[in-house]
């Protein structure tokens, strides 16, 4: 399914609203960040399943990371294949998720906010300095098509649209964005709490 589909994008963004938020909700409370991940049968965008992140219970345990660990802990013999699925991440994975998504065999992922999001809007610069530090890649510098993957910005799919069908994807964007500073708010809040050695 093309990332430029307006009814695709439109599924993309009510999955993050209508499933990953309501579980980041959950996970904010708890001390998390507001990360999260969902899975989506590429035939027909029905929801495999949703996760947020989980970090207070392993810093490994990112959105995307924890969504994979709930994946291979369905039984196998009703776990769709990686190849038959679409990735969706609500923020631009880092570079953790990347590897995660490359190792079990995704070809695609769809991202809403992205490494600079996160650390302008959402306080949170670990993404980019971790690329910058420990990899010497600059800000958007990794490879977003490549042997194992294609990488998607929503917000720059819904861009190249025509007026009539970019509008309504934009106001939805924008709504997901403000209760994502909701969250984000009450994330930096209350970090100092938790135990989380990145924060």
């Amino acid at each position: 399914m093309p990332s430029s589909d307006a009814a695709f994008l439109h599924r993309l963004l009510d999955v993050v609203t209508d499933d990953i938020v309501p579980l980041t909700e959950t996970g904010v409370q708890r001390g998390n960040k507001v990360f999260g991940a969902a899975l989506l049968r590429k035939g027909d965008l029905s929801l495999v399943l949703a996760e947020t992140n989980n970090e207070i219970e392993n810093p490994l345990w990112h959105g995307e990371i924890h969504c994979l660990k709930r994946f291979y802990e369905m039984p196998a013999a009703s776990r769709p294949a990686p190849s038959e699925m679409i990735f969706l991440s609500t923020h631009e994975p880092c570079s953790l998720c990347l590897s995660a998504i490359t190792w079990t065999g995704f070809d695609n992922f769809h991202y809403l906010f992205s490494h600079e999001d996160s650390r302008d809007s959402f306080a949170i610069p670990h993404d980019l300095n971790i690329l910058r530090e420990v990899f010497d890649v600059q800000p958007g510098g990794y490879r977003k098509e490549n042997a194992y993957w294609t990488a998607r910005s929503i917000r720059s799919a819904v861009a190249e649209l025509p007026a009539g069908e970019r509008t309504p994807l934009e106001e939805k964007a924008q709504t997901i964005a403000a209760i994502y500073d909701r969250l984000s708010s009450q994330y930096q809040a209350g970090k100092d709490d938790n135990a989380i050695p990145l924060r």
